[in-house]
């Protein structure tokens, strides 16, 4: 709307104003102007809200969302793994950053191509069926570094995410790139999967409404229709009403917080707030594992705090409180590769223990997410919801919350602990009473519950259950179940039901006909009561594998029971097609069905040689697995055998060569090149310790190594040196006068001692330092954190006054990149950086054979670099990794490259990472690949390098193709 003119631009927005109020919620225009002003003609859908859900189209809608991160997955053909691993879970939507920083490496300079191509990240989505909430900040946090604002952010003079005038203009500038991409896709027009915007994030202290207010402006200028939304993170509340405000405020929450060195100490369960009576409950965030930083106790630890247990507990009690839009973050959580991270909360791996790992492999987590999102797409009436009266179970150590659906009278009820944290096993009896919400007839109600004698609800230590009664199980009515639903649908002429219950447990479900139907158990024991008086048809069992029950009642639609245990009922997927719902029983993965006639196409991966069972329509006669034809039996259910992978072997890294470099340490190094260190002033609200400016960011090198070389002629009383050293959370820095190593140091403040004689009187005498730059603080507060000096901060001789001239070398090139497909992040100052070393290819002159482990006393850097070939098999997906090991008490960091991608930070004496993941497309997998790492020798006594090896952490045959990365050598 940018191009319109001003009166008549405001009359649009008017109007689209009046149609948000009238629909309770966002603006959807038929035929919109695009940013060049031509009028776009597509079908119009709308997205809405009230109290109770999101609404599409008018249809209610259970937002249930996965977090994921592009920028820290480098390989695009892999988003779309992601993807379909989401949907195949019952995930309908993801929240997407959109990091400013990825895509900026210069102001006014923007990428959005190769790994930055967002466009076909959008694409990718909608053809995966998956909706998508952008959230392009411009701040993001996300443990990255400046939480998303590029380098050259940090030397403007105004305080970010504030109305300050060179913000504002730098953030606008950012917006009028990335919007007009992502409105492109947004589902009001019906050109993709858009359907919600974020303004800011986490903006809770030192705001600025003018600023806020700006941000929406410019955003709807750029075409953006889909509602705005906002992650409240604390304080007060400020953008659900008032200036600034949003149309879909949201709370974010994180209930286990981020110790994972305690994984079994969990905290008390907290509900969250509705900001608007016309407005549905959102969490924005709410926790889907944890990060991790240097020295932390390791990602498994995080998803043992986050697990299963969790997300049974805390997600549930979520439904019970009638929240109907609920994004986990993070469902993957992928690699901060390069210098991506934000040194004070993360390290190279993101994994955040989450659903997902960071390797791609399903997780119990997962499996978990998979049965209450199935749950919250099958069953229509849990997106509008009240509390009604719960009744009292029979053991007070356990509490029971109810919600009713208003409209059809649809009960859902949450039995847990009356102490969510509790680890004890109790059994309980409860009170179900159906009566309200009822549009008239008879009162129905179950005093107790379980019927059968001798039966109890059973609820082990830090576990809930919810439980559905009073509902339309399709054809069926379902007066209750101790069983909870995992998915149900028509498939073909009968309805089909997936119930589960932890294994060993009593189940009963109860459904009413108006005459005693036909029971046939085919398989497992099951026993069935038939209560006249009531109309009642009782199923009673035990959860053991998979128990199943045809019940087909007089002159009405059959239903079959798929009484399962949670472990059971994780092997079945979900898909839709046009030809209506398919269930399939089996595969690790199940990504795609599409219903041709009689032929059914599946895609997905195996593990190992694994069963097939296929539940469609019965006009599906034949079905093919990823192409290929699987030979099945079966008229009831189709039946067969899927292959698993092919056994593949990686090889063992030899052949490697060494190289030192470091010649920056030398007095007789030419530094003229370099960048001359001598500004007066800066903008950076830090004052400097001494003069001149030596930040980093001041001389446009924003990201890894940085040298700086001092000359000085010396007066004869120097007997040392204080630097002062920004580096970020387990940075350190390295000295030396005329060549001679003075040692490291990771203090913010250090003096390095002169041996005697070192400095030569009355002669030019060089100082090197390299400094590391972990990456720069987030912004979380508002305060320019972010803008916490990088590099060198002050230098004073002791004993002298004798002047420090000072010249600096970072990243070759600063912002001016010579690697654009790679990126800003992925190279910082080492001379091998510089020079290529990193690369594949290149000339073997100067390289020396060795063997690892190695041990090295010279201090500085050296490279260590081999090649190794693959080929693996096309269609299977075999996540590898670089894994180091070796005794903590060496003092050394590493930078690993694999074919000249920066993917691991590796500090041996801090961790707590050893094993770092390497993305296909990345990983040539049928080819040569180079790797190559850059060794830091802190203390000149324990460097050299371990031993390093592939790891292989799954293999799996799979529908997936992974093409090639393409950058230069």
């Amino acid at each position: 709307m940018r191009s319109l003119p001003r009166v008549r631009r405001r009359f649009v927005l008017l109007v689209a104003v009046v149609l948000a109020v009238v629909c309770g919620g966002a603006v959807t225009l038929a035929a919109r102007r695009g940013p060049d002003g031509a009028r776009r003609a597509h079908a119009a859908h709308t997205v809405t809200y009230d109290h109770y859900s999101l609404k599409l189209d008018g249809n209610r809608v259970y937002l249930w969302s996965a977090e994921f991160h592009y920028w820290r997955l480098p390989s695009p053909d892999l988003w779309r793994d992601v993807l379909e691993k989401f949907k195949a879970a019952g995930y309908n939507a993801t929240s997407i950053y959109f990091d400013w920083a990825y895509h900026s490496p210069k102001q006014g300079v923007y990428d959005f191509t190769g790994v930055r191509d967002i466009e076909r990240l959008l694409t990718i989505a909608q053809q995966v069926g998956i909706y998508v909430i952008a959230r392009p900040g411009p701040y993001i946090n996300a443990e990255t570094d400046s939480g998303g604002f590029p380098g050259w952010l940090t030397t403007q003079k105004g305080r970010a995410r504030s109305s300050a005038p060179d913000y504002t203009q730098a953030y606008r500038e950012w917006l009028r790139h990335v919007d007009p991409i992502i409105a492109k896709h947004q589902y009001t027009d019906g050109t993709g999967p858009v359907i919600l915007y974020q303004i800011e994030n986490e903006y809770g202290t030192h705001t600025d409404k003018a600023y806020m207010k700006d941000l929406k402006k410019q955003v709807r200028a750029d075409g953006i229709d889909v509602p705005f939304t906002h992650n409240h993170c604390c304080g007060a509340s400020k953008w659900a009403t008032g200036g600034g405000s949003v149309d879909l405020p949201g709370q974010d929450s994180y209930p286990q917080k981020f110790n994972c060195s305690t994984p079994d100490r969990w905290n008390g369960l907290a509900t969250l707030p509705r900001f608007r009576d016309d407005a549905p409950i959102f969490t924005p965030e709410f926790q889907g594992g944890a990060y991790d930083p240097w020295g932390g106790p390791g990602y498994d630890k995080c998803r043992t705090l986050t697990g299963p247990d969790f997300e049974k507990v805390f997600y549930k009690h979520n439904l019970a409180t009638g929240v109907t839009m609920q994004n986990f973050y993070m469902t993957y959580g992928g690699t901060s590769w390069g210098w991506l991270a934000d040194p004070s909360h993360v390290y190279t791996s993101y994994d955040y223990g989450s659903a997902i790992k960071e390797d791609r492999e399903l997780t119990p987590k997962y499996d978990e997410a998979k049965r209450l999102g199935y749950l919250t797409q099958a069953v229509a009436p849990l997106t509008k919801t009240d509390p009604v009266s719960a009744g009292k179970p029979t053991n007070a150590d356990v509490t029971l919350t109810a919600r009713a659906n208003p409209d059809d009278g649809t009960r859902f009820s949450v039995l847990r602990h009356r102490d969510a944290t509790s680890t004890t096993t109790e059994t309980t009896h409860v009170p179900i009473d159906l009566t309200a919400g009822r549009q008239g007839g008879a009162a129905v109600s179950y005093p107790s519950v379980p019927q059968e004698p001798g039966t109890k609800i059973k609820l082990a230590g830090r576990d809930a259950k919810l439980l559905v009664a009073g509902y339309h199980l399709g054809s069926q009515q379902l007066r209750y179940s101790t069983s909870e639903i995992m998915t149900h649908g028509r498939i073909g002429d009968r309805d089909v039901a997936l119930l589960y219950g932890r294994r060993g447990e009593d189940g009963e479900t109860v459904l009413h006909y108006d005459a005693a139907p036909s029971v046939t158990v085919l398989s497992g024991k099951v026993r069935h009561v038939w209560n006249a008086g009531r109309g009642d048809l009782r199923l009673n069992y035990t959860h053991q594998g998979l128990a199943r029950v045809l019940v087909t009642p007089r002159g009405g639609v059959p239903v079959l029971l798929l009484l399962a245990t949670d472990q059971e009922a994780a092997r079945f997927w979900r898909q839709d097609t046009a030809a209506g719902p398919v269930l399939v029983r089996g595969p690790e993965l199940l990504r795609s069905a599409a219903v041709q006639g009689p032929a059914l196409a599946l895609t997905g991966d195996t593990s190992a040689v694994t069963g097939l069972e296929v539940f469609a329509a019965t006009s599906v006669r034949t079905v093919t697995w990823n192409g290929a034809p699987v030979r099945t039996t079966g008229d009831d259910t189709l039946t067969g055998r899927l292959a698993g992978p092919r056994r593949v072997t990686v090889p063992a890294l030899t052949g490697w060569k060494v190289r030192a470099e470091s010649p920056e340490a030398r007095p007789g190094f030419d530094d003229h090149g370099w960048t001359v260190a001598n500004r007066t002033t800066t903008n950076n609200p830090t004052r400097p310790a001494t003069a001149p400016v030596l930040y980093a960011d001041d001389y446009g090198f924003h990201y890894g190594d940085v040298w700086y070389r001092a000359h000085f002629t010396a007066k004869g009383g120097e007997t040392g040196v204080t630097l002062t050293a920004g580096t970020g959370k387990a940075g350190v820095y390295s000295v030396w006068l005329n060549g001679k190593f003075l040692g490291s140091s990771g203090d913010g403040r250090h003096t390095f001692a002169f041996p005697a004689r070192a400095a030569a009187k009355g002669r030019d005498n060089v100082l090197s330092v390299l400094v590391e730059n972990m990456g720069h603080n987030e912004d979380f507060d508002a305060t320019d954190t972010h803008k916490e000096p990088r590099g060198l901060t002050g230098a004073k001789l002791r004993g002298s006054a004798a002047p420090l001239t000072w010249r600096i070398q970072g990243g070759e090139g600063g912002e001016e990149l010579p690697d654009p497909a790679r990126g800003p992040f992925n190279t910082g100052g080492l001379y091998g950086e510089r020079n290529g070393w990193h690369l594949p290819g290149g000339a073997d002159a100067g390289w020396t054979a060795t063997t690892l482990p190695r041990r090295d006393t010279r201090p500085g850097v050296s490279w260590y670099k081999t090649t190794f070939d693959l080929n693996l098999p096309k269609d299977q997906d075999v996540p590898l990794g670089v894994t180091f090991t070796d005794d903590h008490s060496r003092h050394y960091r590493a930078l690993l490259f694999v074919n000249g991608w920066q993917l691991g930070r590796y500090v041996n004496d801090v961790g707590p990472q050893r094993s770092f993941p390497i993305p296909p497309g990345i990983l040539r997998a049928n080819g040569r690949n180079t790797l190559a790492i850059a060794v830091w020798n802190e203390d000149g006594k324990t460097g050299g390098l371990g031993q390093v090896a592939l790891r292989q952490y799954a293999d799996l045959a799979t529908s997936l193709r992974v093409a090639d990365v393409t950058t230069p050598r």
